[in-house]
């Protein structure tokens, strides 16, 4: 049986082309972490991190490093890789840098599985490959103490480069009729059938979360986005009862049963789960079926890579959230075409680094 011969990680810093500001923080550079994992066969199963703050990339690398120790001359089966370290760490929780980490892994060592059996990871998984529609989620921060409406209609404008049919906005302006004009004004700039959604990014209580969102209630968006603290079910509930428009939460969920806790306090509309919280691939195919059995539209949150396989075995697939912050560090980007991710039929994830530009960005 091919086993784990090593586990690497390194630290990068890598530029983003748009920077993001919310209402609760500032993305301005990617701070992530990448993982090399061999196996005894000499196959490379790749993977990536976001650390969030560069604050946290060397206690990350030195997590992962540390549990390569466990993982060396372990068989290649990722739920039973998932269960060891899943074990081990019962104590600290899987959240956090634990869980990100096994998330890491995990999506390592299905890309390696992959790899192996000469399939891309869309197919080892049972499904086939087919375009994957994106939304362009590179832009559309907040532009300050008010929204400036001329700069975001014309941001809205460059985004749609692409063939992009969906783009999402950042709202929480310190006043709601910046956050009406904003929709507005990009509304406006948009062609006939394009979507629009919105994120909150935590930034609302459920009262306030309310008030604005029957302010935009009308406004035809697709979703209103985390609109009060992620961890706040029952705020959540209040929220999506309240408005018209579908509420959208899951970046957020660490792990499958988090996840069934907010869905059955009826806490959104739709769900979209995010790679390195969810668990990687064995933990999104579990919420992949919880969505399914609740008959919950279910999209995606980053790692647009690996995602896009992902989207091709989930029932009730929406839509594949669309970043570029890896680019710079990858050797060959996901390729977007008439606003669909396409898929290269390859090996693995597709994956790559383009190890100069990783040497450039190192941390």
């Amino acid at each position: 049986m091919t086993t784990i011969h090593s586990l690497t990680a390194r630290a990068v810093f890598a530029p983003i082309k748009r920077p993001l500001q919310t209402s609760t923080g500032a993305v301005s550079q990617a701070p992530m972490v990448l993982l090399d994992l061999t196996t005894s066969e000499g196959v490379v199963g790749r993977s990536y991190l976001f650390a969030v703050t560069p604050l946290a990339l060397k206690a990350q690398v030195a997590l992962i490093e540390d549990m390569a120790s466990l993982l060396v001359g372990q068989p290649l089966v990722p739920f039973e890789i998932e269960r060891l370290l899943t074990q081990r760490f019962t104590l600290l929780g899987a959240v956090g840098l634990v869980g990100m980490a096994i998330s890491g892994i995990d999506m390592a060592v299905w890309d390696a599985l992959a790899i192996q059996a000469k399939q891309p990871l869309a197919c080892l998984l049972g499904g086939q490959l087919k375009p994957v529609t994106a939304y362009n989620s590179c832009g559309l921060g907040l532009t300050g103490q008010r929204a400036d409406v001329a700069a975001l209609a014309r941001e809205a404008n460059e985004l749609l480069a692409g063939g992009f049919t969906g783009l999402k906005l950042r709202l929480g302006y310190a006043d709601l009729n910046d956050d009406v004009a904003a929709v507005k004004a990009v509304q406006s700039a948009l062609p006939v059938g394009v979507r629009l959604m919105t994120d909150y990014n935590q930034g609302l209580d459920p009262s306030e979360a309310i008030r604005r969102g029957h302010a935009l209630d009308d406004l035809g968006l697709t979703w209103i986005e985390e609109p009060v603290r992620a961890d706040d079910h029952a705020g959540c509930a209040r929220v999506a009862t309240a408005l018209k428009t579908p509420v959208q939460i899951g970046e957020n969920y660490w792990g499958s049963r988090d996840m069934s806790r907010a869905i059955a306090a009826q806490a959104s509309d739709y769900v979209m789960p995010d790679l390195e919280r969810i668990g990687g691939v064995s933990g999104w195919l579990r919420a992949a079926a919880i969505a399914d059995a609740a008959a919950l539209p279910m999209s995606t949150h980053l790692f647009p890579e690996v995602s896009a396989h992902l989207m091709c075995v989930t029932p009730t697939a929406h839509w594949l959230e669309y970043v570029d912050w890896a680019n710079p560090i990858l050797k060959t980007p996901l390729e977007i075409v008439a606003g669909q991710a396409v898929l290269r039929n390859e090996p693995g994830s597709g994956i790559d680094w383009d190890e100069a530009q990783v040497k450039k960005y190192a941390y």
